[in-house]
């Protein structure tokens, strides 16, 4: 019998969760269900998914920012069907293919100049794990200096730069000797530090991937200037930020920077293909490649295989081609307004941030007594309860998907496709508005929700102390 996808798809789908459980992460399962985020997706195009009934949900998380030119793209299709067609030879190892080269060479036209060497991986914590090592060759140091609530990777390497217990518990030790943390906008701490002259490099996102948190405007340029001045290079996490998703290519563009490293990775997949680049100047990347014995110091299998090329390359040419850039700078600038005008309505609404279409909203003790009540008692258990309560209901009552911006925070973050419109944003700010409107009714259907939420992160905690069973 020949083997049919199409056919297993459509005779399992519905299946997902039971083989999650089964096979794959049972506690992530657990997770989805409690908030409510086990749906069944059964297609997605654009700034959509759709379950097996064929009801719309839209995506303002866009898979972490893989999907800033949206799901599905047909140029993206296009490209793979023209890859597979031509039966090109792949992966030789002992070769210089042409779509990587060709690759490079399209980011190199969108970096600024000195940026001219790039290294091709599969994800954004490979291309920081590549970034820290390309780092140390070029200077012979062995520090790194990072900020705190930064997020750069769950890897060994990548994952030592932050300082989130939940994300850090249970996998140490890690690289605590060599990285130092400091905080956003504490330049006397962060020159203290490069002063010593055994920092390799400082590592910053443009704008936090937990909390979409910035520092002031004079921070990252100063930071430059110092790094510079002591022989420390200045890394740029564009995994995340780049693209397009913050209204300008890079975020690092919005003050004028020129770092020594960038990393690349999600919206350069096209949504297809895992895509990871490390961007340069030629005088650091020689200096790990830095004899024809070492020609291959650093390498991956897969980094430069031809679909995650050719999907690359199909991707940079939609976001000129379709002017996201622009569209994501106006129609960030139009959601951030449209949403801190709510602040007038809901006293819950603390602050609204971001750049572009990295858009954090966080959520403060409301000024309202009742409301007080319930909102302390979310918090005795759980700082992200109240968030996780507006995500859920966005989800299940508004098919709006968000996510809850890191752990112990009263954030929700919204990540949508570049290509929205003002329909997508009527549709966000009226179901945020319908959300809150529920949680001013105290006690209400929404506090059910989250008392829901203290049982199940009770029980939870529970079983996460009950003594591990071994065969």
């Amino acid at each position: 019998m020949a083997f049919d996808l199409k056919e297993i798809i459509a005779a399992r789908l519905g299946e997902n969760y039971e083989l999650h459980h089964r096979h794959v992460n049972r506690t992530l399962v657990a997770a989805q269900r409690v908030i409510g985020f086990d749906k069944v997706y059964a297609r997605a195009e654009g700034a959509y998914l759709y379950d097996m009934d064929n009801a719309a949900y839209l995506d303002f998380l866009s898979g972490y920012s893989v999907f800033n030119i949206g799901r599905n793209h047909p140029v993206v299709k296009q490209a793979i069907r023209d890859v597979l067609d031509l039966d090109l030879p792949n992966m030789v190892q002992m070769d210089c293919s042409l779509l990587s080269g060709l690759l490079a060479e399209a980011i190199i036209k969108r970096t600024p100049r000195h940026l001219d060497a790039v290294f091709f991986c599969n994800s954004g914590t490979e291309a920081m794990e590549g970034a820290l090592k390309f780092a140390r060759a070029a200077t012979g140091r062995k520090r790194v200096v990072s900020l705190e609530s930064a997020f750069h990777g769950l890897s060994l390497g990548s994952l030592s730069l932050m300082g989130c217990d939940s994300f850090t518990e249970g996998f140490g030790p890690l690289m605590d000797e060599w990285d130092t943390r400091i905080a956003l906008d504490d330049i006397t701490s962060l020159e203290r530090e490069l002063a010593k002259r055994d920092v390799a490099a400082l590592v910053i996102e443009p704008v936090q991937g937990k909390g979409c948190k910035s520092p002031g405007d004079s921070f990252f340029p100063r930071a430059q200037e110092l790094c510079r001045k002591h022989g420390t290079l200045f890394i740029s996490d564009e995994v995340q930020c780049g693209l397009g998703r913050t209204g300008k290519m890079f975020g690092f563009q919005h003050w004028n920077l020129e770092p020594d490293i960038i990393t690349l990775a999600k919206t350069l997949s096209g949504g297809y293909v895992p895509c990871g680049a490390i961007v340069t100047r030629r005088d650091i990347y020689q200096k790990t490649f830095s004899r024809m014995d070492r020609c291959v110091v650093h390498s991956t299998t897969f980094g430069r295989n031809n679909l995650a090329m050719a999907c690359g390359l199909a991707a940079l040419e939609v976001i000129d081609q379709e002017n996201l850039i622009e569209r994501a700078a106006k129609m960030g600038a139009q959601l951030m307004e449209r949403v801190d005008a709510l602040r007038a309505k809901h006293s819950f609404i603390k602050e609204v941030r971001g750049k572009g279409l990295i858009i954090g909203i966080e959520f403060h003790e409301p000024s309202e007594f009742k409301l007080k009540m319930a909102w302390k008692l979310l918090h005795k258990v759980d700082k992200v309860l109240f968030a996780q309560m507006i995500v859920t209901q966005m989800l299940s009552k508004h098919h709006i998907l968000t996510q809850v911006a890191g752990h112990a925070m009263d954030v929700v973050k919204i990540l949508p496709p570049l290509i929205i419109g003002e329909r997508e944003i009527d549709l966000f700010v009226s179901a945020l508005d319908s959300v809150l409107t529920e949680c001013r009714k105290f006690p209400g259907p929404m506090w059910e929700l989250g008392n829901n939420f203290v049982r199940a992160a009770i029980g939870s905690r529970r079983q996460a102390q009950a003594p591990v069973v071994s065969a």
